[in-house]
């Protein structure tokens, strides 16, 4: 007799999985831990196999759980195709929302996966923009919610987290004042006022090694030797590190990354985005 998976276990499979731990997983799916803990327990039941590799601080997956966890993803991104499919647009709702180039990586892509998983029929259309676009985008009604990169925040911005502006180039680069200095930084860029002026203040000629707002450009540049950038710190660059004081660049000081909500929706989908995004960029205890 054929057996059959049952999805909301596999779906608990994969969220924990996705999410490290039962307690995150729980908050995604909505569920209490013993509700979320059961249901792995009920697959490991049927299979006969542990999906999970038990640790004080992380749920790692055993190699069967590895491979369930393969066909999961897909069988679930199926039924969840079926449900909206089938059920026409009953239901659905549609979220706006967008993000600097340079925040979107690693957060944007485990934020949309956890909501896949637990909310399917939330709909979210990623926009990926510079700071000054997407204010006047939400402004105007055309985004729902933001993230921006920004040292002064605008009143209905919510500051997530201050963090560090730096120098990224090749290792080793020494600027030098009695030379210019190419830098390469989108016009529009948020940063290029505030390193300008550090540079200004420092006695450096900046030159611009850049025309356009191409950050795939910019990163080619920049990587290739030629010039500097200023990122947020953490923000990497293949093959470039960030240049600290013995390169002889000025320090930058600080930008925030603030979140801008104008949404109307509500509902427990709305709520859990929102906890995702103040998680992942301000670190607030989970």
């Amino acid at each position: 007799m054929a057996r059959n998976l049952d999805l909301t276990a596999l779906r608990a499979v994969v969220t924990v999985a996705e999410t490290g731990s039962v307690t995150r997983a729980a908050q995604v799916l909505n569920l209490t831990q013993s509700a979320v803990s059961m249901q792995i327990r009920r697959l490991e039941e049927m299979l006969g196999q542990q999906m999970f590799t038990r640790s004080q601080r992380r749920m790692t997956l055993s190699p069967a759980g590895d491979r369930l966890v393969d066909y999961g993803r897909r069988m679930l991104r199926l039924n969840d195709e079926a449900l909206c499919s089938v059920g026409a647009e009953e239901g659905i709702q549609n979220l706006r929302i967008g993000v600097p180039h340079d925040i979107v990586a690693p957060q944007i892509p485990a934020i949309l996966r956890l909501m896949t998983l637990g909310w399917p029929r939330l709909r979210i259309v990623l926009t990926v923009s510079n700071t000054a676009q997407l204010l006047v985008a939400h402004a105007e009604g055309a985004l729902d919610m933001i993230l921006t990169t920004e040292p002064r925040p605008g009143p209905q911005g919510e500051v997530l987290a201050l963090r560090r502006l730096v120098w990224l180039g090749v290792p080793g680069l020494q600027a030098r004042t009695d030379q210019p200095l190419r830098v390469a930084l989108a016009r529009a860029c948020g940063f290029r006022p505030v390193a300008l002026a550090a540079l200004d203040a420092a006695g450096y000629i900046p030159e611009d090694a850049v025309e356009g707002d191409s950050d795939t450009v910019i990163e080619a540049t920049v990587a290739a030797g030629i010039a500097v950038t200023a990122r947020i710190e953490g923000v990497a660059i293949a093959g470039c590190e960030e240049l600290g004081a013995a390169s002889g660049l000025p320090e930058l000081g600080h930008t925030a990354i603030c979140f801008y909500d104008r949404t109307e929706l509500s509902g427990e989908a709305i709520e859990a985005l929102r906890k995702e995004i103040r998680l992942a960029y301000g670190m607030v205890d989970a």
